[in-house]
């Protein structure tokens, strides 16, 4: 009944776009605002996430102090896994590997990555549909839809805390309306006692960074017919992979919301057609032409097939 529900929702989003603008910009503004409250509030969360792989319990600090972005995701469960941030580098520390620092402005393991979207250039393509207030742990939430209007994506629904605006909950759901992943508050505050709880990280000893290599600007032999509308390609490269003797070439794609890889190799001895779905990412893999093309990302499987189809090879047909 909720599918049936969430479903209806949807189309008669759709259906009525025109006569609902102002209900768009006001979503959409209220989205924003969580957001900014991501990046800029003094926080703490205890959180759950469950996929279909099973439940985790995280926690997740975020302060400013002096000025300078803070940061903490704490693995609850099992071996001690720990994600910090100081500015803009986010240092990783898990049993068995040596600590090492990226370059980013937000630790991407800790929320969903529509926390920290920019909900202005997502509003050209997506639908952002109010579906009414409520409550999560014991805080009254607005309740908000994100749906891409071409339909060739994922969707998410997102409940935020009215005072605070952060992310009480948020499900990422697939075309049929069920349930991929949940991300869900526990318990949470906010105020100095969090930045003074952060605080000692301005002075902590953390890992260098990591350089990575200059992504290259090659030409390709193959286009992508078709993407989704707002997609555009971030970047690309030819890379050799281990123990792989020809070269891969790679395009990555994104919308600023879910991204995907593009792979094209020389066909080895490969069975065909092939796919493989885990959660929000898919593998679509397809041989044509010589070649094998490999789709990768946070696409549902008829997208990647449509995105393989469409692969054009220069110098040659379909």
């Amino acid at each position: 009944m909720k599918q049936l529900w969430f479903s209806v929702c949807l189309l008669t989003g759709s259906l009525l776009y025109s006569n609902t603008a102002p209900a768009q910009t006001a979503s959409g503004a209220l989205l924003q605002q969580m957001s900014s409250a991501s990046r800029s509030l003094n926080y703490e969360l205890a959180y759950i996430s469950i996929t279909k792989q099973g439940i985790e319990s995280l926690r997740y600090r975020h302060a400013l102090v002096e000025q300078q972005a803070l940061g903490q995701l704490l693995h609850m469960d099992g071996p001690r896994r720990e994600v910090l941030q100081r500015g803009d580098g986010i240092s990783y520390f898990e049993p068995g590997l040596e600590p090492f620092t990226l370059s980013g402005d937000h630790i991407v393991d800790a929320l969903p990555s529509i926390v920290y979207a920019d909900f202005t250039r997502l509003a050209k393509y997506y639908d952002f549909i109010s579906v009414g207030r409520t409550r999560i742990s014991d805080r009254p939430c607005e309740v908000i839809r994100v749906v891409a209007r071409d339909g060739s994506r994922y969707s998410y629904i997102v409940w935020m805390d009215e005072e605070t605006k952060l992310p009480l909950r948020v499900d990422l759901l697939d075309r049929n309306g069920e349930t991929l992943e949940q991300y869900r508050v526990i318990s949470f505050t906010v105020g100095e006692e969090v930045q003074n709880a952060l605080s000692g990280l301005l002075k902590a000893s953390l890992p260098p960074l990591i350089s990575l290599p200059a992504l290259d600007n090659v030409k390709l032999g193959w286009d992508t017919v078709w993407l989704p509308a707002g997609v555009s390609e971030v970047a690309r490269n030819r890379r050799k992979l281990p123990n792989v003797s020809v070269p891969v070439e790679t395009r990555l794609y994104s919308d600023g919301l879910f991204s995907f890889s593009v792979n094209v190799s020389p066909a080895g001895s490969g069975v065909g057609t092939q796919l493989y779905r885990q959660g929000r990412r898919t593998i679509q893999t397809e041989l044509r032409n010589g070649k094998e093309i490999t789709i990768v990302g946070e696409v549902p499987p008829s997208t990647a097939k449509r995105i393989a189809d469409g692969i054009s090879f220069r110098g040659s047909s379909k």
